[in-house]
């Protein structure tokens, strides 16, 4: 990692990327983007870029491992070698096993599995560029190419970070940030239940700091819930 700044957070409040603290990175989203996969996505989120495809749902085999009153999901989270400053290592490691295990269980109650008995639903997360906060974006992009291919859902699942940066409780942490900060609080949320599906945090905080962490990753959630319905609105015609 580069030097430690001097500061991350200005006397004004501003951070070193110019945002204010409940400023999320910018966001974009795309619906649609692999022809050969049942549902995909792309996203962008400050130097973030990711993208997901969905296949299924599909018969699952070997047949041992069919569930006969819904679907199994199987979720795939990986960096690609090029997608970080020190060329990573190709292949699963500790780190992406963990996050693809925490993001499946942050989309399950998303799912309407019970409709899809003895199949698959395999989600692939692949990190092209990662700038901190990949594996919100990641849940992120695979809820929206879920609901590209036409998955039942009972909602959309948003996620973002927030962190606590030289003192101060922050918005979608960045690289700096997050290598520097002194805590970090992923979430993962269902907005139109306000329903959290994924709440872990790494450091140190006050109760009341991590209640405020946690009102501003909601928050944030519900900007970024915003962008994926447009993202399928602009694909659909909708909008």
């Amino acid at each position: 990692m580069a030097e430690e700044p001097e500061r991350l957070i200005a006397e004004d409040g501003t951070r070193l990327d110019g945002r204010k603290p409940d400023e999320l990175r910018p966001l974009r989203i795309q619906a649609g983007v692999l022809k050969r996969a049942d549902g995909s996505a792309y996203l962008e989120l400050g130097s973030n870029k990711i993208i997901a495809a969905v296949y299924g749902p599909r018969e699952l085999h070997p047949r041992h491992k069919q569930k006969p009153d819904r679907a199994v999901i199987r979720f795939r989270y990986n960096m690609a070698p090029f997608s970080v400053d020190e060329r990573k290592r190709p292949g699963p490691d500790r780190r992406s096993i963990e996050i693809s295990k925490l993001s499946k269980e942050a989309l399950e109650p998303a799912l309407f599995t019970e409709y899809y008995p003895r199949t698959a639903i395999d989600i692939f997360v692949e990190v092209l560029q990662a700038d901190a906060g990949t594996r919100c974006a990641g849940i992120t992009a695979a809820s929206v190419a879920l609901a590209d291919a036409g998955i039942e859902m009972k909602d959309l699942v948003a996620a973002v970070a927030a962190g606590k940066v030289d003192g101060h409780i922050v918005l979608d942490p960045m690289y700096y940030e997050d290598g520097y900060g002194e805590a970090d609080v992923p979430l993962a949320m269902m907005p139109k239940y306000d329903a959290i599906t994924l709440l872990q945090m790494d450091g140190n905080m006050t109760e009341d700091e991590f209640k405020e962490a946690v009102r501003l990753a909601k928050k944030g959630c519900k900007i970024i819930y915003r962008e994926q319905r447009r993202a399928l609105k602009r694909k659909y015609g909708g909008e």
